[in-house]
């Protein structure tokens, strides 16, 4: 009777390789904030923002534009230009072409002209997959460039940003970044130009340091973390424990850092009610 038993009772198994397999890969995701799970497709249908919870997934910069600009309406600035190793840096060289290869991007921002609801606008997209959204000479010479064409064809500047902060590999050329785009975009704003600055998760160092925070309008996605230093090293410095949300746009919001939250399926039209009241038509996107 004993031996029947064992016989009869079922097990759970754990599904065999090749079961695991036939699932395809990237087929689902789960919500790193509660654990849904979701289908690629019906994420990607409510723009990477969880259905359960709100948690908005990481954009890369080429979704980023693709999410904000007009269809078919994008021309990229600075397509080759591309970070050297001035320090010979060890592996530099190598993790930059790793980041290519897995990011389709030559480093970890996307810069060019295009419209949105019609209104032309320089626009850049940082992509926190690219090295961390490290701050380096590329991702600073093609802010600097853009906002310099955006002071001569009197366009509004729109930066998305995500950064772990200044790029260690390029040292002293990497801070020097900081102070360069945050000059011309004084010039930007002595022309009378408007800067909108959308900051996303996360934004830490360097860019929140700088230009990340110097715009006329400062708005956040929800949730996002941001600030100058992670709260482990601040909480180690002054010897307390921090509040659950702080370093987030909520947080910040309050006190007083930020202009608005928007959730991701708002940002655009946020972002044409902006252009719109302040009247930017400057030149067209293919104009001189």
């Amino acid at each position: 009777m004993l031996k029947e038993l064992f016989q009869k009772r079922k097990y759970a198994t754990i599904p065999s390789e090749r079961t695991k397999r036939e699932i395809p890969e990237g087929l689902m995701n789960k919500c790193p904030k509660c654990g849904t799970i979701q289908t690629s497709k019906e994420l990607e249908k409510n723009l990477k923002v969880c259905t359960a919870c709100g948690y908005h997934y990481r954009l890369s910069a080429s979704e980023r534009i693709q999410l904000t600009v007009d269809e078919g309406q994008f021309v990229e600035f600075d397509a080759d230009m591309i970070s050297e190793d001035p320090l010979q840096f060890p592996d530099y060289i190598q993790k930059l072409d790793k980041a290519k290869s897995s990011t389709n991007l030559q480093d970890a921002i996307l810069t060019g002209q295009g419209t949105i609801g019609g209104f032309p606008v320089i626009i850049a997209a940082m992509s926190f997959d690219f090295m961390g959204g490290s701050l380096g000479s590329v991702v600073g010479e093609r802010i600097t460039r853009a906002v310099e064409v955006a002071i001569e064809k009197k366009l509004p500047v729109l930066i998305y940003s995500t950064s772990g902060g200044a790029r260690m590999q390029e040292s002293i050329l990497s801070l020097m970044q900081m102070a360069k785009t945050s000059a011309a975009l004084s010039k930007h704003s002595e022309e009378g130009g408007l800067f909108i600055s959308i900051i996303t998760d996360p934004t830490f160092g360097g860019v929140s340091a700088s230009f990340a925070m110097l715009g006329d309008i400062i708005i956040a996605e929800p949730s996002a973390s941001f600030g100058f230093t992670g709260r482990r090293v601040i909480e180690q410095t002054i010897k307390q424990k921090l509040p659950d949300n702080f370093q987030t746009s909520e947080f910040n919001l309050e006190h007083g850092q930020l202009d608005k939250v928007v959730n991701r399926k708002d940002m655009r039209p946020t972002l044409i009610k902006l252009l719109d009241m302040h009247g930017t038509k400057g030149d067209a996107v293919n104009g001189g």
